[in-house]
């Protein structure tokens, strides 16, 4: 088996459109959460969430390419081409002809489905855009990234709500770890800013009236969000031998399923997912010094999650940093897990813990320490990113500083 190194990091979501002002954003523990702009919130009971900032599609495709992408889908190029570009990879005819692609994605081209259900529920139009299809499929951000560098390799979309990002990275790693693919590009992208899914969301009861403020005892929910991040994976022995920079090294993956109920989180399910990381990881609980929680800022799963990790960890989760940067970009559902591999990896690089922001009030229920409202400082080796999705599905990954 092969040790596997992340090459390039690409990054848009409400916290900047690049990787480096993401990372800006995270250490200055500053929140992108705001009023909602791109659907009308009048008939619904929140109004906040974590949107790509005034987003134009123009900067990165034209009209005509546009309108063959939808938002969710173009958002994963733009993170995939900031990532191949940082990883300064040369595309020759055998790479192109093996390389890997996996992304997660939750509802695929929500915004796409909406205006057509509009145009033919509301409106009474007898048609919907010619493209509708292929702009709806959750395997749309694969395939747009497929064709944008010519990757004829494997290339599939993984959906497992909001594990989707996650078991996605988790899966490229294992191909490159095991030989399956020279390099794979893996990530998350989403953008459910529509009408219908708004309303969805307000029926389930879990989304916040103002903000996210994960751990906190006065937290109300969470937050929606949007965007993708993509990662380069690589061999690390290729990764050095080609003098790329390596951002970090991915070290475990692992899943469990709880098995148990369709919204309410397993604090088990979750600390099988843990240990199975830790296992496939090859390292002890007391290794690891950082956890970008799954921290979605519901009452039911900080609480849960804070009881798997003292499960996993016992008495050394007195030593932990464990913080939820969905307080910062929101609750981007099959992107989630993306973004926030991206925030570890970036801690883990440049020797900062980001903050969980928002935090107003210490709960019996969340007793860790969880970086409250400002980053710190923190040379540290080894971090873990947590995902744990409706329908009981949990997926977690490791991290190795390079």
């Amino acid at each position: 088996m092969q040790r596997v190194a992340v090459t390039g990091i690409g990054v848009i979501c409400a916290l900047g459109r690049t990787t480096g002002e993401f990372g800006r954003a995270l250490r200055e523990g500053r929140s992108g959460i705001g009023p909602i702009q791109s659907a009308d919130c009048s008939n619904v009971r929140f109004r906040n969430g974590a949107e790509v900032p005034a987003y134009d599609h123009r900067p990165y495709f034209d009209d005509k390419h546009a309108d063959f992408i939808d938002r969710f889908a173009q958002f994963a190029v733009i993170a995939a081409r900031e990532a191949t570009l940082d990883a300064g990879i040369e595309w020759t005819p055998e790479l192109r002809e093996n390389a890997g692609i996996v992304t997660g994605s939750c509802v695929g081209g929500q915004s796409t489905e909406d205006a057509g259900f509009h145009n033919v529920y509301k409106l009474g139009l007898n048609r919907v855009h010619p493209l509708t299809i292929p702009k709806t499929m959750a395997n749309a951000g694969a395939s747009h990234i497929s064709m944008e560098f010519g990757i004829t390799g494997p290339s599939y979309t993984i959906s497992t709500a909001c594990s989707s990002a996650s078991h996605a990275i988790g899966q490229a790693f294992w191909m490159v770890r095991n030989g399956m693919a020279p390099l794979a590009i893996a990530g998350g992208s989403e953008a459910p800013f529509s009408f219908g899914i708004l309303k969805a969301w307000e029926a389930l009861r879990v989304v916040s009236p103002d903000t996210c403020r994960p751990f906190s005892k006065d937290r109300s929910g969470m937050v929606l969000g949007e965007g993708a991040a993509m990662l380069v994976l690589e061999p690390l022995e290729a990764a050095q031998a080609r003098g790329a920079r390596i951002h970090a090294e991915i070290v475990g993956f692992g899943m469990s399923s709880d098995a148990s109920h369709i919204t309410q989180p397993s604090a088990d399910g979750a600390a099988r997912a843990m240990r199975a990381t830790l296992c496939d990881a090859r390292i002890t609980p007391e290794a690891v010094a950082y956890i970008n929680a799954h921290g979605t800022g519901t009452q039911a799963n900080d609480s849960s999650e804070t009881a798997a990790i003292r499960a996993v960890f016992g008495p050394y989760a007195e030593r932990l940093a464990v913080s939820s940067t969905k307080s910062m970009h929101g609750h981007a559902l099959g992107a989630a897990g993306a973004l926030e591999a991206a925030a570890a990896i970036l801690a883990l690089r440049d020797g900062f813990l980001p903050p969980t922001a928002n935090f107003n009030e210490p709960d019996p229920q969340c007793d860790l320490d969880v970086v409250p409202n400002v980053s710190r400082n923190a040379d540290f080796e080894y971090a873990l990113s947590n995902s744990f999705a409706f329908g009981g599905l949990n997926a977690v990954l490791a991290f190795r500083k390079a």
